[in-house]
């Protein structure tokens, strides 16, 4: 049985690997041909070299939104990471009623960001209108609208992971330190966190990206307004590609490097958190 699964194990894996090169290899490779080419169509594109790439950092916009794609994932980051987990370790508690607590909290996880965008604008607005302001007064309404949305959104789903987590610690373990007298924070610190790295490290990396990557919510909510001062990074790309006629290299090339900062984010968090792991 061994020797026929080897024998026939490129026959099986062939479909896989044409849909992952059709499907991902070769629009990968010809999204980084298109960042070099002045284009409007696939079938009209112009090789310019690298005159899109110097166009990118020589817009404000671009680097504007960078930096504030930065700060909006460090502290969507933290403050989901936190409070998930500080939520998780209260509903592995036994208290009553905490299967329904985690059903709450998770449900919406389940809301689409388009709609999740516009249900937060409404409310928020009308909050900020009892104050005359709106949203889209200031770059810093709208970063600290788009952390709460964040945040209410992802909480719930990075705490069902740290549940998992939490509930996978030795029960043993707990038992002998209590035993030794260890306090709360001791038990905390020493055992908890470092049996749930793995926890940490799968959370960390979701809300990194999720973050990093943001569109719908902010489209919706905030459309980078005030004059494109609330905008992430997705939407300038976008609003690059599609909306300056003649710009359709320059939103490609964007496109490029932002493919490259998330994926230099990503590695770099991941072997961090490994590294801890091992560590413990």
């Amino acid at each position: 049985m061994q020797n026929s699964i080897k024998k026939y194990f490129p026959v099986f894996l062939l479909p896989t690997f044409l849909a992952f090169i059709i499907g991902f290899i070769a629009p990968f490779a010809m999204g980084i041909y298109l960042s070099f080419c002045k284009f409007t169509t696939v079938t009209d594109a112009q090789f310019i070299g690298f005159k899109n790439y110097t166009k990118i950092f020589s817009e404000g916009d671009f680097t504007h939104a960078l930096w504030y794609t930065s700060a909006f994932t460090v502290v969507t980051v933290i403050i989901i990471n936190v409070i998930a987990f500080a939520i998780a370790l209260a509903l592995t508690k036994k208290i009553k009623g905490r299967n329904t607590f985690r059903t709450v909290f998770f449900m919406p996880n389940l809301i689409g960001g388009i709609v999740l965008g516009y249900i937060w604008q409404l409310l928020l607005n009308g909050i900020l209108l009892n104050v005359g302001k709106t949203l889209s007064y200031s770059a810093t309404y709208g970063f600290w609208g788009l952390v709460i949305l964040m945040c209410w959104q992802q909480i719930g789903y990075m705490m069902i992971i740290y549940i998992a987590g939490i509930q996978n610690v030795p029960g043993d373990i707990i038992e002998a330190a209590q035993v030794d007298g260890v306090n709360k924070w001791q038990m905390l610190k020493d055992i908890i966190l470092p049996m749930v790295m793995p926890s940490i490290t799968v959370c960390t990396f979701l809300t990194l990206t999720n973050s990093f990557k943001l569109f719908d919510q902010n489209l919706a909510l905030t459309n980078g307004e005030p004059s494109n001062m609330s905008e992430l990074l997705a939407l300038n790309i976008y609003r690059t590609f599609y909306g300056r006629n003649g710009w359709e290299g320059v939103g490609q090339a964007k496109a490029v490097v932002f493919f490259i900062i998330v994926a230099i984010i990503a590695v770099a968090q991941n072997k961090l958190t490994r590294a801890k792991e091992v560590e413990q």
